[in-house]
C-alpha cells in the first residue's frame, strides 16, 4: 500500500503541476512545483482519512472503482478551491481546460493502479500463507484472529504437534501440496520442537505472540510481555509530546466544532427534557476516576436500574441522541476532559468502573489499559466495531495492549485518519 501510495501522489503532484505552470514557460518553475507538491501532499492526507487504502476495499473490484473515483472527483476540486482561496490561484491564468484534463488523467491512472493492485491481491499474490504448527487453545485464537482481520494474511494449515517432523519442516511438508511462506509455533509447540529445530534450515519460523504483533497489529494477550510498564514509560520528553499534541488538537477543534456544539445543546433541550450535558464516572489513567463529559443521547434516569451496556436500537436512545451518536457528534464535550489533562486524544475508551471490576474478573491482563490516559478515540477503536460482551472486550483489549505497547506520535496520526474515515462510514456506533 506504501508503493501505491508513493505512485498516486507522484502522479497527483505532476499533474496538478502541469494544470498550475504556465505555457511557455521553463521546464521546472519553482512556484508552481512547491504548489503542486503541497496540493498533492493534501490530497494523499484526505485519501488516507477516508480510507482509499484499506487492504479490504481492494477485495471488491467494484467498490473499489467507484469510491476511488468519488473520493477523487472530491478531494481534487476541494483542493484546488482552498488554493485559489490562499491566493495560489493566479497561476492559472483561466486554463481550466488544462486543469480538467489533468484530474482526468490522474483518475484515470489511479483507476489503472488500484484495479492493477486489486487483480493481485484477488489472487493472493501478496498475501502471506502461514501453517500453525500445534492445535491448542492459542493456535485456535490465533486462526480466529486471522480470518477476522481480512489482511494479506491467510492460514494454509493447521498441523497437531504429534503430525510434525521437526527434520522435515519444509514447505512441502507442511503444506501439503498447497504453498507455505512460514511456520508460526505456540508456546506448546516451541517447548516440545524447540530443543530439536537446532540448525534447522528449511522454512522460516516464527512465534505466534509475535506473529500477532508484526501481521495482525494486535496482542496476544494470553501469551505477551508480564507487564507493559516498561514500554509505557517513553521518558519526560515523549509525555511532554504527547501532552502538546493533546493540547492543541483539542483547542483547534473547539474552535471549529464549536457552533456545532452549541446547536446540539438548544436541539438536546428541545426534544426531549433533560440536561444539556451527560455526566459520568469513568476510570482513568492508574485506576483514578474521573467525571467525563457527553452530551446527552438518552432519556433521563436511562440507568435506573443500574448500569447497562448499550445495545442496536436501544430504546433508551432519544431522536437526536441517535443521531449525535452515529455522527460521534455526543463525544465532542469530552475535548474539555482532554484540556483538563484527564483524557488524552488518543487512548483506549474509558470504562465504568462497574464494568472495569466485571471485565477484570473475566478477561486477563485487562487493567493494563489504565496504563495510559483513556481517550477520545483509539486503535481498538478504528480496528474493532462496538462491543457489548466479554469476547468483544477481550477482543477490543488486544488492540488496546498493542497501541499501549507501540504508543508514539506517528501512531497516534494514523489513528486519526482512520477516525475519519469511521466517523464518515458511521461504523460501531449505538
Amino acid at each position: 500500500m506504501a508503493c501505491l501510495w508513493a505512485a498516486e501522489y507522484a502522479v497527483c503532484a505532476l499533474m496538478i503541476y502541469i494544470g498550475l505552470a504556465q505555457r511557455g514557460g521553463p521546464l521546472l518553475q519553482p512556484g508552481p512545483a512547491v504548489q503542486a507538491v503541497m496540493m498533492a501532499g493534501c490530497i494523499s492526507a484526505m485519501m488516507v482519512a477516508i480510507g482509499l487504502y484499506a487492504h479490504d476495499l481492494f477485495l471488491g473490484l467494484r467498490r473499489l472503482l467507484t469510491n476511488s473515483t468519488l473520493a477523487a472527483l472530491c478531494c481534487f476540486p476541494l483542493i484546488w478551491l482552498a488554493a485559489r482561496w490562499i491566493g495560489w490561484g493566479g497561476v492559472l491564468q483561466g486554463d481550466s481546460a488544462r486543469v480538467l484534463r489533468a484530474m482526468v488523467v490522474w483518475i484515470v491512472t489511479m483507476a489503472v493502479l488500484r484495479v492493477g493492485l486489486s487483480w493481485a491481491i484477488r489472487r493472493h499474490l501478496f498475501t502471506l500463507r502461514v501453517a500453525v504448527i500445534g492445535d491448542d487453545e492459542q493456535a485456535r485464537r490465533l486462526v480466529e484472529a486471522v480470518r477476522a482481520a481480512r489482511a494479506l494474511v491467510e492460514v494454509a494449515a493447521v498441523i497437531p504437534l504429534e503430525q510434525v517432523d521437526p527434520r522435515a519442516m519444509t514447505a512441502e511438508a507442511l503444506g501439503a501440496g498447497r504453498r507455505v511462506d512460514v511456520a508460526i509455533m505456540t508456546d506448546a509447540a516451541l517447548a516440545a520442537l524447540g530443543p530439536r529445530l537446532h540448525g534447522h534450515r528449511g522454512l522460516p519460523i516464527g512465534l505466534a505472540a509475535d506473529f500477532w504483533e508484526r501481521r495482525l497489529h494486535r496482542v496476544d494477550i494470553d501469551h505477551c510481555e508480564p507487564r507493559l510498564t516498561a514500554a509505557v514509560a517513553g521518558g519526560s520528553l515523549g509525555a511532554a509530546a504527547h501532552r502538546l499534541f493533546d493540547v492543541a488538537l483539542s483547542l483547534v477543534l473547539l474552535l471549529f466544532t464549536f457552533p456545532v456544539m452549541l446547536v446540539t445543546a438548544v436541539v438536546i433541550v428541545c426534544d426531549s427534557p433533560g440536561p444539556m450535558l451527560y455526566r459520568q464516572s469513568r476510570v482513568g489513567r492508574d485506576d483514578v476516576p474521573f467525571t467525563v463529559l457527553k452530551f446527552r443521547s438518552m432519556v433521563t434516569n436511562a440507568e435506573a436500574r443500574g448500569p447497562v451496556w448499550a445495545s442496536q436500537r436501544d430504546p433508551r436512545v432519544t431522536r437526536v441522541g441517535s443521531f449525535i451518536r452515529l455522527t460521534r457528534i455526543d463525544e465532542l464535550p469530552q475535548l474539555w476532559n482532554v484540556l483538563a489533562g484527564e483524557m488524552s486524544f488518543i487512548g483506549p475508551r474509558p470504562e465504568r468502573g462497574h464494568f472495569t471490576e466485571q471485565l477484570e474478573q473475566l478477561v486477563p491482563r485487562y487493567r493494563e489499559r489504565l496504563l495510559v490516559k483513556p481517550g477520545l478515540t483509539g486503535w481498538a477503536q478504528v480496528n474493532y466495531p462496538y462491543g457489548a460482551s466479554v469476547e468483544d472486550a477481550r477482543a477490543k483489549l488486544s488492540y488496546d495492549l498493542y497501541y499501549v505497547k507501540h504508543r508514539t506520535l506517528f501512531l497516534d496520526l494514523l489513528i486519526l485518519f482512520a477516525t475519519v474515515r469511521v466517523v464518515l462510514f458511521q461504523r460501531g456506533a449505538r
